[in-house]
């Protein structure tokens, strides 16, 4: 069995000496030690399971803005409980090797999935000879672990895309779509667009919306003339539509979700931001483009982890399961300086990490690892500032105002991601490999010991 060096325990136990000697922290919630806490969380050992929550574009000040207005200023979310907290490097790389300091997902992703660095645009390929790397979703299934991805964007989308797809750009999702991927097409000896090999994959679990590029016609192969939905029923898969059928499906056979079109419809809605700021606003806890029907990401992640573990018992395996579960439009209506669906999709999920923190409580031998693929724009300034960009002012739960500012580019533009490094938190076998400032590349490599994959 794989143990951690010395040098890695005693180091790890040097930054929690360092960062939590002497101190009881209080928050809204109660009391807890955090210096007992991050000790007990101090330890190596194998993982049975682990779960990777990404929020798409969750920066400190996303959090932070998430935090002021649902539990406030002094309060905790989920995220903020885990026992041992660092943060780590997200740049790309040039062709050459070079770094890119502000990051795309695909490239981003492609770093925890691969432990490689790529371009902006690339999934799971190198980033000068564009050839592919295995994943850690590969590695698992080669192994012996279930597997499953979780999303509120489209399943082909860049984050879940570099788990189980290789792609020269991230917009060759569907049949239709491989426009900038000519050597990945199937007729050219490739592995097809990102939906087609997700399916050919038999990744066990897949959740998230992107109904349009599995609605897409296969041009060549075995499956030529059949949609990708219609390929993966070939394959064995169970899809479903919505939250009733998705919580009808069966452990054993894998399960293809298909919630939205496009992506899942945003949890909140309110007035986005505008030059000049808004008037002071409360935001909208529900949006009526969301069908009743939606699963939230919190159920979503829920029931994958019951397909997986039930799919594992009744294998009689002793090897458990790998999944990633992503809140994705935390990021594009960040994108969007939308402050109120932004912060209705961290707070779900928030949620989610709650679900998957709970699970993690009965079964210690996993692994929950929360973070972010990079930052974003909106920042909370004064309430007398007045910003060049998109502004909006918000009443908070506590009943104070807040401002929030998006500045990353022009009005009436998208909004974009910043360079910054970002949090990330773990708990369980190998999470003290998160302490102090790390690569993103280095999450890899912590998923991969915790499992001892090879």
């Amino acid at each position: 069995m794989l143990k951690p060096t010395r040098r890695h325990l005693m180091t790890a136990t040097a930054l929690v000496a360092a960062t939590t000697a002497a101190v009881a922290v209080t928050t809204t919630a109660g009391a807890f030690d955090g210096k007992d806490r991050a000790r007990s969380a101090i330890r190596g050992g194998k993982a049975k399971n682990v779960i990777l929550l990404i929020g798409d574009g969750m920066g400190d000040s996303e959090i932070t803005l998430a935090r002021d207005y649902t539990v406030g200023a002094d309060g905790r979310l989920n995220m903020d409980r885990f026992p041992l907290t660092g943060a780590y490097t997200t740049y790309s790389v040039h062709a050459d090797g070079t770094p890119d300091y502000v990051t795309d997902s695909a490239a981003s992703g492609t770093g925890w999935a691969t432990g490689v660095k790529t371009v902006n645009g690339r999934i799971s390929k190198t980033p000068g000879t564009d050839k592919p790397v295995r994943t850690i979703l590969e590695l698992a299934q080669r192994n012996g672990y279930a597997t499953g991805s979780v999303t509120t964007a489209e399943l082909t989308d860049a984050t879940p895309a570099v788990l189980a797809s290789h792609a020269t750009d991230r917009s060759c999702q569907g049949p239709a779509d491989m426009a900038k991927c000519p050597k990945d097409t199937i007729a050219a000896g490739g592995p097809g667009s990102i939906a087609e090999q997700f399916v050919n994959h038999k990744v066990d679990v897949l959740l998230g919306g992107g109904r349009r590029r599995f609605d897409q016609q296969v041009t060549d192969g075995r499956y030529k003339g059949l949609t990708v939905t219609e390929q993966a029923r070939r394959l064995g898969y169970q899809v479903v539509t919505d939250d009733a059928s998705m919580k009808a499906a069966k452990a054993g056979k894998p399960v293809l979700g298909l919630f939205a079109t496009g992506n899942v419809p945003v949890e909140w809605t309110g007035e986005v931001a505008a030059v000049g700021g808004t008037d002071p606003q409360r935001c909208v806890t529900s949006n009526p483009d969301r069908p009743s029907g939606t699963p939230s990401l919190a159920d979503s992640a829920a029931e994958a982890i019951r397909l997986l573990a039930a799919k594992q018992r009744r294998a009689h395996s002793h090897k458990g399961f790998f999944l990633q579960i992503e809140g994705a439009s935390i990021d594009k209506r960040d994108h969007a300086a939308d402050p109120c669906g932004q912060i209705g999709e961290t707070a779900a999920f928030d949620r989610a990490v709650k679900v998957a923190r709970a699970y993690a409580a009965q079964h210690p031998d996993t692994l929950v690892v929360t973070t972010a693929d990079h930052g974003h724009t909106s920042q909370i300034v004064p309430l007398g500032a007045n910003p060049p960009g998109l502004s909006s002012t918000l009443v908070t739960n506590e009943g104070q105002q807040l401002k929030v500012n998006y500045s990353t580019d022009t009005p009436g533009r998208s909004q974009e991601h910043t360079g910054t490094e970002v949090r990330i938190a773990a708990q369980g076998p190998q999470a003290y490999r998160v302490l102090g400032v790390t690569n993103q590349t280095d999450l890899f490599t912590t998923m991969r010991e915790a499992l001892h994959l090879r």
